[in-house]
């Protein structure tokens, strides 16, 4: 008899509004969760409000092999993020996706949706922006292609910090 596994989703943290500190998102299906100490915080939030109408950068980073040395990112961010709402990401868009992995061979390993050669579509959904409180939430999924590479489907992610 076969042991079942957990749907990769159930080891995602909750979608929450609260300051949890949490992010979480599937990689082409497989769970991704900041991990690993690389000098710096695998998992950082800023957000300016009076900087280009309201500037908002996350960046996570993990080892998905203990001994790897080597890292997988997940960052996005943007501009006029100044509201409760849906934000797009595009090519030309104000919101920006990356995603970075060590374990690939170059130009395969780094997607940026500001590199021309990259396709990118998908939404960023700000549900909490509460400057008083200090906390910041969301959820978001995207896609990433480009000629030659595999296709990075991003889905089912969601961050909640009070940076």
């Amino acid at each position: 008899m076969q042991e079942e596994r957990p749907l990769p989703e159930s080891q995602l943290p909750p979608a929450t509004q609260t300051g949890a500190n949490t992010f979480g998102c599937l990689v082409n299906g497989q769970v991704y969760l900041p991990s690993g100490n690389a000098g710096i915080s695998n998992y950082t939030v800023i957000y300016e409000p009076d900087f280009l109408g309201g500037s908002l950068q996350i960046v996570t980073y993990r080892y998905p092999e203990p001994k790897g040395g080597k890292t997988q990112e997940v960052s996005l961010g943007g501009i006029n993020i100044d509201h409760v709402g849906t934000y797009k990401v595009g090519l030309n868009s104000e919101v920006g996706v990356s995603f970075i992995d060590d374990y690939k061979m170059r130009p395969c390993n780094e997607y940026r949706n500001d590199q021309a050669a990259v396709y990118s579509r998908g939404t960023v959904f700000i549900s909490r922006l509460d400057l008083s409180a200090g906390i910041i939430s969301g959820t978001f999924e995207f896609t990433l292609a480009q000629p030659g590479c595999d296709t990075i489907r991003v889905t089912k992610g969601r961050f909640d910090k009070k940076p």
